[in-house]
């Protein structure tokens, strides 16, 4: 069925962003961006689509209960996004899903053969999907060639983070494309690093994660070990977060509750509500992926890839909580018990 674009029809395509990904995080985002471009210009169109139709009507009805005034329409496709929308916003769960939006039938690329020749010119591609380099950078180059400009741009900072607004864009693409995405990405968050060229912020993103998905293991292998020899969790995490083991797995997303006294980590909510521990996983699965196309050494993060695996086939629902509930895999790996 194609969009009847009731209100969008009269709006210039320039003035019209469409979000493609409705999930945790992308509701968020698209939420603050269309939020701010509203506000910046009343004038402004939005348009969003999903894989789950009733995500995409759900996230409309829900902006239009906060925002009655604004434009805003669901699409079937991403071909449909498009034609409708100069600036598209990708949100999405890895690989697989990057290239059946963007480069097969009904996708962004195919629509943009549509255009004549000036109009691909006019369209702008941000994609935050923390996916395979590769893959990355050979649909942006596929964009490229029909004079799109594109930027891949994970974000570091969770769901918290895309709530809030406050996530840090990691860039990679030109400068051009840079400079003409930045205003859009300040609508959705407060930090936007230029890494190099197309590929160069997926880069970035994934080595940090490979950090973060190390550290999430060992802190909670910390605050068992604390726990075994008598000390308070909270006073282990004061400890830890004050001296030269500090770092975010602990001083803000620590595992065990009542551990941050004057903060809410998603283990006070049993885990819910922040990086699942399935996409931590695909992260170390790239990350190690990546290191052996190009013969890096990843002995602790091979291991803690392994570990997550290991978390997901022994206790499968831990695999859509927060993946510091790898602590309670490891409490009950080593006879603990349950909090």
């Amino acid at each position: 069925m194609k969009p009847t674009f009731r209100v969008l029809r009269a709006l210039e395509r320039t003035r019209t962003t469409a979000f493609i990904g409705l999930g945790r995080m992308g509701s968020e985002m698209a939420h603050n961006l269309f939020l701010n471009k509203l506000s910046e210009s009343p004038d402004s169109g939005f348009v969003v689509c999903d894989a789950i139709p009733e995500s995409a009507v759900s996230f409309r009805r829900s902006f239009l209960s906060r925002c009655p005034e604004a434009h805003i329409e669901v699409v079937n496709t991403p071909e449909e996004a498009v034609l409708a929308a100069g600036t598209v916003v990708t949100m999405l769960p890895s690989s697989p899903e990057v290239n059946t939006v963007y480069t097969e039938s009904n996708g962004i690329i195919p629509a943009l053969r549509l255009f004549s020749a000036d109009k691909p010119q006019q369209t702008l591609l941000i994609d935050s999907t923390t996916l395979d380099v590769d893959v990355a950078r050979r649909v942006a180059s596929d964009a490229e060639e029909l004079k799109a400009l594109m930027i891949d741009a994970p974000v570091s900072g969770g769901v918290a983070g895309a709530k809030a607004g406050t996530l840090s864009f990691l860039v990679g693409g030109t400068e051009t494309a840079f400079r003409k995405a930045e205003p859009i990405l300040a609508h959705m968050g407060q930090r936007i690093i230029h890494c190099g060229s197309s590929g160069a912020g997926l880069s970035a993103k994934i080595c940090n994660n490979l950090v973060l998905g190390v550290q999430q293991i060992v802190v909670a292998e910390a605050m068992l070990l604390g726990q075994a020899l008598g000390l308070d969790a909270a006073v282990l995490a004061g400890v830890i977060n004050s001296s030269t083991g500090a770092c975010w797995a602990s001083s803000v997303n620590n595992p065990v509750p009542s551990s941050l006294p004057d903060k809410s980590p998603p283990c006070e909510r049993d885990y819910e509500g922040g990086f699942t521990t399935a996409l931590m996983l695909k992260d170390m699965l790239l990350a190690a992926d990546i290191a052996s196309a190009r013969s890096s050494p990843l002995p602790l993060g091979q291991a803690a890839r392994d570990l997550y695996a290991d978390v997901l086939k022994m206790s499968p629902e831990l695999a859509k909580k927060d993946f510091s509930s790898v602590y309670r895999y490891l409490k009950d790996l080593g006879g603990h018990g349950r909090d």
